[in-house]
């Protein structure tokens, strides 16, 4: 009898061990600090110590769990479809942990991942999006139709058919546009050219296929928007948002003067503020 309860012990375990892998296969977590849980993010490309400074905060009196994806930072790629694997393993990490009620944090497309499970889940007790938009290829291609976007297209081949040193040249190129700060802007650039070629590539195409604007309007739970207004301008900024958002019910939205896409690195103490206000 003893022996059979050890089996089933271990297989259980085993079991329970497989899942978990199975199931956060699509990225890494790192758990730091104890209180009411906050899932936190990163852009593309970007690995979780992008929230560095927020992490250092908020850990005191939040358990923080942290995301790098898949294909980025030294994780392990995985295949496409990228995108709905990364947010079908977080959703399953989420229900694991029983952290339904958890704050959701989402930089760029960690924002827009965030949008996406708040659509099919209203249990969230905040989320909060740092420049980041409901459809992305809304924004970039005019008529715009998710359905026209496929991996197979002549962009994509090029991109993969890059040579390091063009490659090089194209990452500094959008390491200097998405950041003001030139401290900042190597780190930047070593996140893109460290991430594996083909998930930046096609994972790219699955976020602009990505259309969340009329699904934000399942959401009921609260959302800030923090929105970059480098290099267009408040006004510009604020009717891209406002057409982006407009079906979403409870939001409000804080415009970081003089920051481009990474506010967390051109406005550090007003994103660290900000934050830190509306989590009390």
């Amino acid at each position: 009898m003893k022996t059979i309860r050890r089996t089933l012990v271990v297989a259980i375990i085993l079991l329970n061990t497989t899942l978990y892998a199975q199931t956060t296969k699509a990225f890494e977590v790192k758990v730091v600090g104890k209180g009411e849980p906050v899932l936190l993010f990163p852009g593309f490309t970007c690995t979780g110590d992008v929230w560095n400074a927020l992490v250092e905060e908020l850990s005191k009196t939040k358990e923080c769990h942290i995301f790098t994806l898949a294909g980025f930072g030294g994780v392990p790629a995985i295949e496409k479809p990228w995108l709905p694997k990364v947010k079908e393993g977080i959703s399953n990490y989420i229900s694991e942990n029983k952290l339904e009620s958890s704050t959701l944090i989402g930089h760029s497309l960690g924002g827009s991942i965030a949008l996406w499970l708040a659509t099919e889940n209203n249990t969230f007790k905040k989320i909060i999006v740092v420049d980041a938009l409901p459809s992305v290829g809304a924004l970039m291609m005019p008529n715009f139709n998710k359905d026209h976007i496929v991996y197979d297209n002549p962009y994509n081949k090029q991109l993969l058919e890059m040579n390091e040193t063009q490659f090089d040249a194209m990452a500094n190129q959008f390491a200097t546009a998405m950041s003001l700060n030139k401290q900042k802007q190597p780190q930047i650039k070593q996140w893109i050219l460290d991430a594996d070629r083909e998930t930046y590539v096609y994972g790219y195409t699955d976020l602009l296929k990505l259309d969340l604007r009329e699904a934000i309007s399942k959401i009921e739970v609260p959302v800030l928007v923090l929105a970059a207004t480098h290099p267009y301008g408040e006004n510009t900024v604020k009717n891209t948002y406002g057409a982006q958002y407009k079906n979403l019910k409870n939001y409000k939205i804080t415009f970081a003067k003089d920051a481009a896409h990474f506010i967390m690195f051109d406005q550090p103490e007003w994103f660290l503020n900000t934050i830190k206000t509306e989590m009390l």
